[in-house]
Parts: structure tokens; sequence; C-alpha cells
């Protein structure tokens, strides 16, 4: 499996596509700004919903760089998309299960950004359920209540969906964004965070057309 910061390489050096206005024309496109899945990864969405997924991994810089701009984006999100993370199980492998332990306990929302400022600006590498619960335990969240969740069979099941789905949409960098199991896209395929949202909105809007 490649790298997960492999495509940020490329994209540093020119390599990762073309932008929205020569996909729009006719110039890039398939190959370069996006993908299809073939064969089609799985789609937990309801009925009449686009799902959109983005994989990410807590220890990524340029996942946490996306979140700004992702969360405008969300903002303006479409009542026929759903959307939702997925972290990937790369690295350190126990970020995996700390993210999926937090979303059990709808903690998402409120610890993801403080997840990753411990990681990238305080340097804590959360590599331990110790260290995990020590974090999450200066926001009020109950340690036993935590490391619970985080030994839970519930927990461990997330994470190994959260695992064939990644492998289904063969995903091999972050951040990734996974479209109604048929596309991805990402920053570092569009040149730019802002890009890859545009992107992502052209491909919502393929799939709802019925591509």
């Amino acid at each position: 499996m490649t790298h997960p910061v492999r495509r940020h390489v490329l994209a540093a050096l020119g390599i990762a596509g073309l932008t929205p206005a020569a996909f729009a024309q006719g110039g890039g496109g398939e190959g370069f700004e996006f993908k299809s899945v073939k064969p089609p990864a799985p789609s937990d969405a309801a009925p009449g919903k686009i799902e959109v997924v983005e994989f990410f991994w807590y220890g990524c810089p340029h996942c946490h760089g996306l979140e700004p701009a992702l969360k405008d984006w969300l903002k303006r999100l479409p009542s026929d998309v759903s959307f939702r993370k997925v972290h990937v199980p790369w690295q350190v492998q126990a970020h995996q299960q700390l993210f999926f332990a937090l979303e059990s306990l709808n903690l998402t929302d409120s610890m993801n950004e403080k997840v990753f400022v411990a990681i990238h600006t305080d340097r804590n590498k959360l590599d331990t359920p110790e260290a995990m619960a020590d974090l999450l335990a200066k926001s009020g969240v109950d340690r036993k209540q935590f490391l619970d969740a985080y030994g839970s069979f519930g927990v461990k099941a997330r994470v190994q969906r959260a695992t064939q789905l990644a492998a289904a949409y063969k995903i091999d960098g972050v951040p990734t964004f996974g479209i109604a199991g048929k596309f991805i896209t990402s920053p570092s395929m569009a040149g730019s965070n802002g890009n890859s949202l545009k992107i992502l909105d052209t491909l919502i809007d393929r799939v709802r057309k019925g591509a």
C-alpha cells in the first residue's frame, strides 16, 4: 500500500492533476482530478441519499489542514447528500480505534479538533488508550466510559468495517473523498483543498444525474 502522504508529495511537485477549470473544459477529469471506483464500493446511504465519505487519519497534517474548508463546505451540504468521516487503519492504528470510540459516544464533533491539536500542536502522540483517556478527561469525558467503549466489540466491528471500506475504495492516500461508492477525489489530485471540494460538488452532481 502506498504511503499515506505520497499523494501530497506528488502534489507539491506539480503532478497532482489539473485545475477545476481544466476539468470543466475536458482537459482533466478521469485519472487527474478524480478516479472511478471499479468495482463500486458499498454505500451505507439511505435511499435517495448520495453518500460522501472523507477518509482521514488523525496523524495526517493534511487532514488537519483540510478541516476549516471542509467545515465551510458542510454548512451548505445539500439535503440529498450524507457525509461521514472514516478513519483509515494506517500508521498508528490505535488512532482508528480512538475515532470510532469517540463516534460511538457521539463525541466526534466536540473532540476531533482537540485530538488533531494534541497530535500536531502539542506533540502528544496519543498512541495508548491511557494517553487518550487523559486528554479526553480534560474535556470532562469519563475515563472509564471511554476505555470501555475503546475496547468494546462494537467499536472493533466499526474498525473492521472501516478497513474494509477503505480497501473497497482502494484508498492509498489521505485525505481522500469517496462519492457514492463510484468515485474518489482528493486535494492532491485536485491541486488544493478548495479545488478538491469543487470537484467533489461536480462528482455529486454526476451521481445525482445518474452517472
